[in-house]
């Protein structure tokens, strides 16, 4: 029982010291701003990321209730509202969430509903695009910070493909880049 007690009577004289010393010396402040550093830096990294995740579930989730309210309004008017850049589809405000439409999840982002004809072809393609660079403005885009978008340029977009060959946009091939939602 000895050993203990010389060992718990050693500790508390060396706790007295530590609090008797005030205060710490630069190399454990310094080791302790790292480590604080480094914790801080993982921390921003997983919030980015988080983030990011979180733009993409609302996207998916507001494309869907878009389509939605296409597939009302086909019910009601009998066909696809005609194309619009980036504006509201006329006729289609009543069956929106209220603020659905025309900004779009990711910050500078906006919806854009575009029926079109496949260039050389009768063929329509009717998709919800989501644009990230505003109308006649190349330089001021704001491309998500995801894999898919690394190549974005003014004419790509994310969109959910209701029907035809759907693409990034009309005036560029189907491979150019673009991120489909929906496909598989």
């Amino acid at each position: 029982m000895k050993p203990f007690l010389k060992t718990r009577k050693l500790l508390r004289e060396l706790i007295l010291k530590a609090f008797k010393r005030k205060g710490f010396s630069l190399i454990e402040i310094l080791i302790i701003i790292t480590i604080i550093g480094i914790l801080f830096s993982f921390v921003i990294i997983n919030v980015r990321q988080a983030k990011e995740a979180a733009y993409a579930a609302v996207a998916h989730k507001e494309l869907e209730s878009v389509r939605t309210s296409i597939d009302l309004y086909i019910d009601d008017h009998g066909g696809y509202p005609a194309d619009t850049d980036r504006d509201v589809p006329p006729g289609l405000e009543p069956y929106l969430a209220p603020g659905l439409w025309p900004d779009a999840a990711w910050p500078g982002s906006v919806f854009d509903w575009d029926n079109w004809i496949e260039p050389g072809t009768s063929e329509k393609i009717y998709q919800i695009s989501i644009r990230f660079c505003p109308l006649g403005e190349p330089d001021q885009c704001r491309f998500p910070k995801e894999e898919w978008a690394a190549d974005f340029d003014y004419f790509s977009s994310a969109y959910y493909c209701i029907s035809g060959p759907c693409r990034s946009h009309i005036s560029k091939p189907i491979d150019h880049p673009g991120y489909c939602v929906n496909c598989d």
